[in-house]
């Protein structure tokens, strides 16, 4: 997996230590960092725990650069969703009275840029899943910029929700299916993550019991579809009574390495 310069909000759950010692150093350097919000006030400036005494500002119109309103300031309740979570920011500058500002759009334009310029399709990266819907997932990948992994894309495997793969919270690879530059939109797929149809076959052996779960339940000529692994599925005779997602045990009888084919005898 390629290392690229930005990683998720929270990926590592840490907060920068930021001293006297060495904000200005980061503030010149232009370091990307990372804090627990803590509050949001009435403003809508959400106020950032730096540690060893020190608290940075992030006013309202330093929050975003891409969901933005008419006005340039992101929506209320933008702000307010961030209170107890993670976000990543520059020191913009130190005020006299020693208030500290932050802005976490410099962060945001910064990858908006890296992924015009220098983010490629094909390319794996870490991501964090924000969002969860019945057609896909919401993964950041960095910078607080956000990708759609669509459920046809989650696994090999079909599925009929993406909470069968995915939960709020959880860290994956991704790969970068396509991206359009102008918008910014990017779509992802983590099925390529999974390992291949042979890596996952090598996992199993002929004339073995396995594991299954059922991945359909209406008969069809060929037969039923039962998920060995996310991208592993093999197929056995249908069977009346059986139920999406049950958990069955199966006989390998063959795995054919040139067709790419499992054949299974439901137990």
């Amino acid at each position: 997996m390629n290392t690229l310069k930005f990683v998720p909000e929270g990926w590592n759950n840490e907060i920068t230590i930021i001293d006297k010692k060495n904000i200005e150093q980061y503030m010149q350097k232009g370091q990307i960092l990372q804090g627990l919000v803590k509050e949001c006030d009435t403003k809508y400036n959400l106020h950032i725990k730096l540690e060893n005494g020190l608290n940075g500002i992030m006013p309202r119109e330093e929050i975003e650069a891409i969901n933005i309103e008419e006005d340039g300031l992101p929506k209320e309740n933008l702000c307010t969703g961030k209170v107890h979570k993670f976000v990543q920011f520059k020191v913009k500058e130190i005020e006299e009275n020693n208030n500290i500002i932050l802005t976490r759009k410099e962060v945001q334009k910064e990858a908006l840029n890296w992924i015009k310029n220098e983010l490629k399709e094909g390319e794996i990266v870490t991501g964090i899943v924000k969002n969860i819907k019945s057609y896909g997932a919401f993964i950041e990948i960095g910078g607080g910029i956000v990708g759609l992994a669509h459920i046809e894309d989650l696994s090999v495997a079909r599925i009929k929700s993406p909470y069968e793969r995915l939960k709020i919270g959880q860290k994956v690879d991704v790969m970068i299916k396509s991206i359009n530059r102008d918008s910014g939109k990017i779509i992802l797929s983590r099925k390529e993550t999974l390992g291949t149809w042979e890596e996952n076959a090598k996992n199993f052996t002929e004339g073995t019991k396995a594991k299954g779960i059922v991945r359909e339940t209406e008969k069809n000529k060929n037969g039923i579809f039962i998920e060995l692994a996310p991208n592993l599925v093999g197929m056995a005779e249908y069977q009346e009574g059986l139920q999406y997602g049950q958990d069955i045990q199966v006989f390998i009888k063959r795995i054919d390495n040139i067709k790419k084919k499992v054949k299974l005898i439901i137990i």
